[in-house]
């Protein structure tokens, strides 16, 4: 049975009609405070606790295990505590050296034994895992204390610069990957399960015999999501830069832009995601579906360049990538719009074919 198509009478004009519509959905989000909780509060609260996780902290001192007698016990111990990255722990035997490596309580233990040698210099041995990455930096950096302790001078002098900017931290990298992850799980799941909530509840049934087109229906959606859009960034944003020292080097217009059109595309994707669906458990999946390879793929907790070449074309065709590779080049390096055609392509893309999609594949029932 053909679907029964709804035109705007006369008597209601397509701007009121469409008005009402957002206002509509705008009041809806604000009576679920598990919605407001999701695209305002949760982002912070990651945002924070991953800061805190990967704060700027002084290098960690590598803790070094030393079995030794006598005198080599306390040249050893001063040879390892004379490099400020590590700290000799002397171990009072062999059992107490193999439990302390067991348990991870050091990462490298030095033997040391001036007698096993015929010129009363000590021979030192190292107990070690290979396969741990700690225990590798211990032993570069314990055998080149103790070698400089015996007199081994370097033939090249080296001096270090040591170099910490803002926009290179983790939390420079996770701000903005967070901020397009908010975009598109607010865009998608609030808008696909609103959707599919109202066909469930026999909603849209009634909603055929009123003036209004499904275009009129759709696009109130994408409207309101914008409403709430401009305070979820700016809150999202100024956070970042007050608390964490973010740097916003680009326009923040620029950023504004790309956060208009990622959180239209991800809105999109969301309609076309509840245009057939029938329950909750339906849109769950396959909104599941949807989202898991981005949240893997795009570049949000750590690059995207870290998959192999011949994935790439796949991860830089993806909505979320181009959204998240925009908002860090307009964020930390201070990028134009220009500069960032392909991926501004990439999202208009993902814009236009799936809302033209879900307008044709939409049904009331």
């Amino acid at each position: 049975m053909a679907e029964p198509r709804v035109r705007a009478s006369a008597r209601t004009p397509r701007g009121a009609a469409l008005r009402e519509l957002t206002l509509v959905r705008m009041r809806e989000f604000l009576r679920e405070p598990e919605a407001v909780f999701w695209s305002f509060g949760f982002p912070l609260l990651l945002a924070v606790g991953l800061a805190l996780a990967f704060r700027t902290r002084p290098p960690e001192t590598i803790r070094v295990g030393v079995l030794a007698r006598g005198e080599d016990r306390g040249a050893l111990v001063a040879a390892i505590d004379a490099d400020s990255a590590l700290r000799a722990v002397p171990l009072a035997d062999v059992a107490a050296a193999a439990q302390a490596l067991r348990t991870g309580a050091v990462a490298l233990v030095v033997v040391g034994d001036t007698a096993a040698t015929g010129e009363g210099a000590p021979a030192v041995s190292y107990t070690w895992d290979p396969t741990r990455p700690d225990a590798r930096a211990a032993h570069a950096a314990v055998d080149a204390a103790v070698q400089r302790a015996a007199g081994r001078r370097d033939p090249v002098a080296v001096r270090e610069v040591h170099v910490r900017e803002r926009g290179s931290r983790y939390i420079d990298f996770f701000i903005p990957g967070l901020l397009g992850l908010n975009l598109m799980g607010s865009g998608v799941w609030s808008i696909a399960f609103s959707v599919v909530s109202a066909r469930q509840k026999k909603l849209l049934k009634r909603l055929v015999a009123t003036p209004m087109s499904r275009t009129q229906y759709l696009l109130s959606f994408l409207l309101s999501r914008l409403v709430f859009l401009v305070a979820e960034v700016v809150l999202f944003v100024s956070f970042g830069v007050l608390v964490f020292d973010v740097p916003l080097r680009g326009s923040a217009a620029a950023l504004g832009v790309v956060c208009l059109l990622g959180a239209l595309a991800f809105s999109a994707l969301g309609l076309l995601v509840a245009s057939r669906a029938r329950t909750v458990e339906a849109v769950s999946g396959m909104t599941n579906l949807v989202l898991m390879p981005m949240w893997i793929l795009s570049g949000v907790f750590f690059s995207s360049a870290n998959f192999p070449a011949v994935v790439q074309p796949v991860i830089q065709a993806l909505p979320l990538t181009a959204t998240v590779d925009a908002l860090r080049a307009i964020m930390l390096q201070g990028t134009s719009l220009t500069a960032l055609g392909g991926e501004l392509a990439v999202i208009a893309f993902w814009l236009v074919v799936p809302f033209a999609a879900a307008l044709r594949l939409f049904r009331w029932r």
